[in-house]
């Protein structure tokens, strides 16, 4: 993020201090919102999880959370890369890296003992250790512990921060070709992802299965990097056109019978033929759709979406701030 340039007297011995740029209050709303929905969507038996954006598109929440987190990542490290050089940028990216990887790892315990706990003295009849899948952990710990620190061992829910690391790993690399062209990074993001998709890239997420991780790292890479080309600059702002309001809302709403079971159940409700045909179209498009991967339909469906919050927002994010210069305003 740009930085205001301060005036200098030459006559000074010390120079003034720079103007920090005001925060764009996108990427916090967006963010928070996107916190908020995956909250929401994970608390058990709440009926407010049938109206989370999930249950109406493709994409969900975690779109939203990876996007605003490749911007993040811009505005973190991007200048770093810039005014240090690759070496420098480099280091604070690895060490970032590291601090993830333990907040994992430290996370992962954490919540393994709150679980324990719960099951020996929550007066309760299920297990939690089971609802989370853990129950292998406890009963054979060796090789899961070898796992667990190998990332080659990774529980439900506990691989979107080994994603964002291995995402943020790859960062340098992506710097690196953006020194020689953007064409280059646009081309290792898609063949990556390319990749992805079609089952060539994948990491194993538990010693006893050939299941993958949930959020592959090569798939949702290219969305992450995304929203860092944006914040960088290598993207240009979108053109603020009624065309393109009408074109990404039409997209929202004509796909949704297709890509959600609850609007699919009202259509079919009143015109069992359309549903047919919505109906036939599931199979073909499942690879586009599917999660792991970051399939296609995904991608359009959020950036159609993030386009219409985009112009919502308005220039600089102004109508998400609050106006004025009391609490409210300084939140």
């Amino acid at each position: 993020m740009a930085t205001a340039s301060p005036a200098y007297d030459v006559s000074t011995a010390h120079p003034a201090a720079p103007v920090r740029a005001a925060r764009d209050p996108r990427l916090d709303f967006y963010r928070g919102i996107a916190m908020f929905i995956i909250l929401v969507a994970h608390i058990p038996n709440n009926r407010w999880a049938n109206w989370i954006p999930a249950r109406f598109g493709y994409s969900d929440a975690a779109e939203i959370f990876v996007f605003c987190s490749g911007m993040a990542s811009a505005i973190a490290f991007g200048g770093a890369f810039a005014s240090r050089g690759w070496l420098m940028g480099t280091a604070r990216v690895l060490f970032r890296v590291w601090q993830v990887y333990w907040a994992h790892i430290c996370l992962f315990f954490f919540v393994a003992m709150s679980l324990a706990a719960l099951d020996l003295h929550g007066g309760h009849d299920g297990s939690y250790i089971e609802s989370l899948n853990l129950q292998h952990f406890f009963d054979d710990p060796a090789p899961q512990i070898v796992g667990l620190f190998t990332l080659s061992y990774v529980p439900n829910y506990f691989d979107i921060l080994p994603m964002y690391l291995v995402v943020l790993a790859m960062m340098p690399l992506v710097m690196a070709l953006a020194r020689v062209s953007l064409w280059a990074v646009a081309a290792f993001c898609l063949a990556t992802w390319g990749a992805a998709n079609l089952g060539l890239l994948a990491l194993p997420a538990e010693p006893w299965s050939d299941r993958p991780w949930f959020f592959n790292p090569f798939g949702w890479q290219l969305l992450f990097f995304t929203g860092f080309a944006f914040m960088r600059g290598w993207l240009p702002q979108p053109p603020v056109s009624a065309t393109l309001v009408w074109l990404c809302a039409a997209f929202l709403v004509l796909s949704a019978p297709f890509a959600s079971w609850k609007v699919f159940l009202w259509v079919e409700a009143a015109n069992g033929t359309l549903a047919d045909l919505i109906r036939s179209a599931w199979p073909p498009t499942e690879p586009w759709r599917d999660k792991t991967p970051f399939g296609l339909l995904r991608f359009v469906h959020f950036l159609a979406l993030a386009y219409l919050a985009w112009v919502a927002a308005g220039p600089g994010g102004r109508r998400l701030a609050a106006p004025g210069e009391g609490p409210g305003a300084r939140l």
